[in-house]
């Protein structure tokens, strides 16, 4: 920001503050004005200066306060825009002046950040002989030692300008051939001493109080640190004569159990290690890491041994980016030095230890040594070796856990130069893991899974042989091996595969083979899953093999396509393996990396993938007729991972093999139709739903599999394609193969040769299309909605006569019961808007029905709605329902880009069919309601409301089809946007009740909101509902249609007629609600406590409120006949005096010769 910007805020203050400063600067103008001087920085600072003698006297101390701070502060403006040899030349009488301002103990805030700004100005300005006087003298010294007392003030604003006037101060030195600013020795010495004193301080109270505890805050100790480490951050870093004391104070502090000055010194550590991470600075690194070593702490102390393994970790961090050869030659003596600590009966240290081994490896061992390594750096690998296999022993048994993890880093940093260096240590775990006793399998299994990641399963099997086929006694079975081979066998070879694994499968298979067909037996089982397992590892040799071109040859291939034919339960891992032969090295050519990080990472480099990609390419022809072949006898739930298989392998084979395959598949194709179409008419019945277990027709997997070839093929094949799509889609009675026709073009259109094939021959597939109308099968409703798509997807400008021709299709199926065709409707009625919208030419005489004659008109957004809007005097209330749908959709998604006009029209038109006795097409008026409620400006609505209201207040008492709630809905929208007294004003008196419901709702809704709930529980009631909302609608127009703030609960409440349509709601269904929630304990009047530790004390507990229990009085007994004439029953004396058998019946009431009609 230029002066005069800052100026001219100061010009027209906004604050009440800033007034006295406009009136100083106005004064400071008018004296420029009147002396001819201009308005230049120059002339600003001298005019500031003169006011400056005038409001401070440093003779005797006096400030003049309502006139300093106002001066410095527009001191603190100019002096950043003052010529440097004037600044210089001002700097004694500037400092003088300003000194009683930054000594004096009633100095406010605003005056000393102005003061300390204009300070960090003038000594960015001083040359190398300013900062060569002495302290003692007036200059820049004692100026930084003024602001090294104010960067520890307690003022928080003032300490926090002085610290950044100090951190700019330091990064802006001197010319001069030292790394470090002059002054950076004088504020290093100071913030040690203070800290320092700081700290004894604490430490001497805490001796003196027995109250007093380090875990308190301390900020006088975090201030002179915050100090410190903005010191260390300046530029040069943290001075090289001052490292050994700043290290002895910063491990003194992290022995503090205060959390935050612990994190504090970390921090400085960091910023320390940082600043020599640059070329400039890192002469100072050696001498840093060697104070550090030498504050070594005991082995045993735990709350210093942690912090002071993790500095440790980090300086060799920045010592291996700066010095890479120079730290890893350091390694082994590094490793020998930490590895003791593991030793420690503290857990905290065994794992500072371990993730302190784990920083050296990963740090410190760099990427070239890796690839090339010397002799010298081979003997650095083997001592690496042989210390980690010292970590085995006996001696390190309580810290196995850590040092597993050290082992497997090892594994993950040497990769595959681990072999055979590590392989006594491969053994070694092994041997733990297979035994019974040792409960750290899952530890021990990560390692070898870590090793055989990074050195190969071929090492692992040397060491740790399956012993599978010829088991002999002290060669124990390995099969657990296994599950660790499938889930980490990655970039090896895959000659291995078939040197190791195809002979265990062999021999595994043959023992099936030679039990027969007897029941299995237990170790039959075994044998078929070791077939299993070993064949669940070869994608893993198929991702990225470091020798396909000399293993997968035509033996292995045939041997492959042998399987895919007789075992089906390989296919799966057989076709995955393939199929990742192909991606992974087409993945290889994809990634942007160097060569040389591709070499480090997989050992190969994009011209060994394309050589790959070009060897299997050979045998991609072949291969694909074996998959077709599988796959056309495989059921259809099973046939997924095939089909990704053959997509693979179609985009490596050669065109001439492709356009063979292509015609082989496409003859079968057309001759199973000419079969189908042969057939006479009484056979050809609509096809039904295919069993899971029965094969599906030959037709069905044939088009399948053009599918899936087709976004392969060259141009010259589409003309067949369609010739090919245009035989199928008359066949109404296969709905299936219907289908699968209309996938066809969806699926053209994602390659580049499809696309710019639906664009030149767009006319014929227009033709395919209208010509298929009539045979278009219920079923395939939404692939043919989404084959229209594409073709108007891809429509010139001048065909736009396709999207009347087939917009009446569109909109009837917006009425779909099918939610997936009628979400694909109204995306397609969003896509021929936008077409219609960016201009083209319809020429209606080519629209079916029309005449020749029919005029050419230009294609527009309104051409669009009219064309819709003809819908609605269609002839059934469906079509007419429907067009209002397709309107809302539109007038949802366009309403921004419509004319006023044509928005007014809509909706007077909408108000007309609100009154029609049909309910299909006033449904569908609703919700072009709600939506213009919600979606549309004010301006247009409001005025409609006088007619809108009324109408649909003629249907808030209809229950059927859920009317009177989506009313409800609606006038709830119309209240939020326009106000109740809008609304009201234009709602007749017999509708008013429903207005006074909802706003007694929502005012009984508000109240509850604001009564209750904690913070935390309205964040997770929010959380919740954003769930619910984001569950319940597809879209935004499904929200805005269907959508609303009421719960669907409380809007049926409101349903019925009479007391609870005006909010009178029922207190016994409250009461109910409320009465079910909690826990009740029923126990029986007069009865003993409940004993809850008793074992039948469950069933006296219950979730729903007892009843009150009442003592009824104890029942009589009477006598009871029937009378044989008339069938009466005869209670009382009249049963005993009518003789006969009577029977004993229970009465509440016993009464006299009662008669009950029967």
């Amino acid at each position: 920001m230029s002066l005069e910007e800052k100026l001219e805020k100061i010009r027209s203050p906004k604050l009440q503050n800033q007034k006295e400063t406009s009136v100083v600067l106005s004064a400071v103008e008018d004296t420029l004005r009147d002396e001819n001087h201009g308005q230049s920085p120059t002339a600003y600072f001298a005019a500031i200066l003169a006011l400056l003698a005038q409001a401070i006297f440093p003779s005797n101390g006096t400030i003049n306060k309502e006139l300093t701070s106002s001066v410095v502060y527009l001191l603190d403006l100019v002096v950043p825009h003052v010529p440097t040899p004037l600044l210089r030349s001002k700097f004694p009488q500037i400092l003088t002046s300003l000194a009683p301002a930054l000594t004096s103990d009633d100095a406010e805030a605003p005056l000393l950040r102005s003061s300390i700004g204009s300070l960090e100005s003038l000594l960015v300005a001083q040359d190398a002989v300013a900062w060569a006087l002495p302290q003692t003298q007036i200059g820049p010294r004692r100026a930084v030692a003024g602001l090294l007392t104010l960067a520890s003030d307690q003022k928080p604003k003032v300490r926090k300008r002085a610290q950044e006037a100090i951190t700019t101060i330091l990064k802006n030195p001197p010319p001069s051939p030292s790394l470090d600013h002059p002054v950076a020795d004088m504020c290093a010495e100071t913030a040690l001493k203070t800290a320092s004193h700081v700290l004894a301080m604490s430490n001497t109270r805490k001796k003196k109080s027995k109250d007093y505890t380090q875990d308190q805050h301390q900020p006088d100790l975090l201030h002179a640190l915050h100090l410190v480490k903005i010191i260390a951050s300046a530029s040069g870093g943290w001075p090289s004569k001052k490292i050994e004391p700043l290290c002895e104070l910063l491990m003194a502090v992290s022995r503090s159990h205060n959390e935050y000055l612990t994190m504090t010194a970390f921090e400085v550590f960091e910023v320390l290690f940082r600043g020599m991470a640059d070329q400039m600075s890192s002469p100072k690194l050696p001498r840093l890491m060697e104070a550090i070593s030498e504050l070594k702490p005991s082995q045993n102390d735990s709350q210093l041994l942690p912090p002071w393994l993790a500095v440790i970790s980090r300086g060799y961090d920045v010592s291996a980016q700066i010095s890479p050869e120079e730290t890893f030659h350091k390694l082994p003596s590094l490793f020998d030095m930490v590895s003791a600590f593991l030793l420690s009966s503290s857990h905290d240290i065994r794992v500072s230890a371990s993730e302190c081994l784990i920083s050296f490896l990963v740090d410190c061992i760099p990427d070239t040594v890796i690839v090339e390594p010397s002799v010298f750096d081979e003997k650095i690998f083997e001592k690496l070796a042989l210390a980690a296999e010292g970590l085995l022993s006996v001696r390190y048994q309580s810290a196995w856990t850590e040092v597993f993890n050290v082992e497997a880093a090892l594994f993950q940093v040497l990769r595959w130069r681990a072999f055979p260096l590590t392989r006594s240590i491969v053994h070694t775990i092994g041997d733990l893991r297979a035994s019974d006793s040792f409960n750290g399998k899952k530890e021990a299994d990560t390692v070898l899974g870590t090793a055989i990641r990074a050195m190969g399963p071929y090492a692992i099997l040397e060491t740790l042989p399956l012993n599978l086929i010829n088991s002999q006694k002290g060669y124990p079975g390995r099969a657990w091996l296994l599950p660790l081979l499938r889930d980490n066998v990655i970039n090896t070879e895959l000659s291995h595969f078939r040197s190791e694994f195809v002979p265990l499968s062999e021999a595994m298979y043959q023992r099936v083979i030679d039990h027969g067909e007897s029941d299995k037996t237990v170790e039959v089982k075994i044998f078929e899953t070791i077939v299993h397992q070993t064949w669940a590892l070869f994608p893993g040799y198929c991702n990225l093999p470091l020798d396909l071109a000399t293993t997968f040859d035509q033996g292995f291939a045939e041997l492959l396509s042998n399987l895919l034919y007789s075992q089906p339960d390989l296919r799966t891992n057989i076709c995955r393996a393939l199929q990742t032969l192909v991606e992974s090295n087409q993945g290889i050519l994809a990634l942007e990396a160097d060569e040389g990080v591709l070499r480090f990472q997989c050992r190969m480099t994009k011209t060994d993938a394309q050589s790959n990609l070009d060897h299997l390419a050979r045998f991609a022809g072949n291969l694909l007729a074996v998959l077709f072949n599988v796959y056309s006898q495989t059921l259809p739930q099973y046939r997924g991972y095939i089909l990704q298989c053959i997509n693979a392998y179609l985009s490596i084979t050669p065109e001439t093999e492709l356009l063979e395959t292509f015609h082989r598949v496409t003859d079968m194709l057309e001759s199973s139709l000419a079969d189908l179409a042969s057939q006479p008419p009484s056979e050809k019945q609509p096809s039904k739903e295919v069993s899971p277990s029965q094969m599906p027709p030959t037709s069905h997997t044939l088009m399948d599999l053009i599918i899936t070839i087709s976004v392969y093929l060259p141009l010259s094949t589409f003309p067949r394609l369609l010739t090919l799509t245009s035989r199928i889609l008359p066949l109404n009675h296969d709905a299936q193969l219907l289908k699968k026709a209309y996938k066809l073009i969806p699926r053209l259109a994602t390659s580049t040769n499809g696309a710019l094939a639906l664009q030149t021959r767009n006319q014929d597939l227009q033709s395919l299309l209208l010509s298929s109308a009539s045979t278009a099968s219920a079923p395939a409703r939404r692939d043919r909605l989404l084959a229209i798509a594409t073709a108007i997807d891809h429509l010139p400008p001048t065909d736009f006569h396709f999207i009347p021709s087939v917009l009446s299709e569109i909109v009837i199926a917006t009425k779909e019961v099918n939610e997936k065709a009628r979400s694909v409707a109204f995306d397609l009625l969003v896509l021929m808007g936008r077409k219609m919208s960016a201009g083209g030419t319809i020429e209606q005489a080519k629209i079916p029905h029309m005449g020749n004659d029919a005029p050419t008109v230009s294609a527009s957004l309104e051409e669009f709605c009219t064309m819709i809007s003809a819908g609605l005097v269609g002839s059934t209330p469906h079509m007419v329902s429907a067009s209002i749908t397709a309107l809302t959709r539109i007038l949802y998604e366009f309403h921004t880009q419509l004319s006023k006009s044509v928005v007014e029209d809509f909706i007077s038109t909408i108000d007309l069919f609100l009154s029609s006795p049909n309910r299909e097409i006033v449904a569908s008026c609703l919700g072009f309601t709600k939506v213009a409620v919600t979606a549309l400006p004010k301006e247009i609505v409001a005025p409609r409301l006088g007619t809108l209201v009324p109408g649909l207040l003629g249907w808030s008492r209809e229950h059927k089809g859920r009317f009177r709630t989506k009313v409800k809905h609606i006038f709830e929208r119309m209240i939020r946007r326009f106000g109740v007294e809008l609304i009201e004003r234009c709602t007749p008196e017999e509708g008013k009740a429903l207005i006074h419901n909802i706003r007694k709702t929502k005012e009984r809704k508000k109240r509850k909101k604001t009564e209750a709930k904690e913070a935390d529980d309205d964040e997770v009631g929010r959380d919740q509902r954003a769930r619910e909302r984001k569950g319940r609608f597809e879209s935004e127009y499904e929200e805005a249609i269907y959508g609303s703030e009421e719960d669907d609960s409380s809007a049926a409440s409101s349903d019925d007629d009479g007391p609870r349509a005006l909010g009178k709601s029922s207190k016994r269904s409250n009461t109910k609600k409320e009465s079910s929630k909690g826990t009740y304990i029923t126990n029986p009047p007069n009865a003993d406590p409940l004993d809850l530790l008793s074992a039948t004390a469950l069933s006296h507990i219950s979730t729903t409120k007892p009843a009150p229990v009442t003592l009824k009085q104890p029942r009589l007994k009477t006598k009871m006949r029937r009378d044989p004439d008339n069938g009466k029953l005869i209670f009382g004396t009249a049963a005993t005096a009518a003789g006969g058998e009577a029977e004993d019946v229970d009465m509440d009431e016993p009464g006299d010769d009662t008669t009950l009609e029967g």
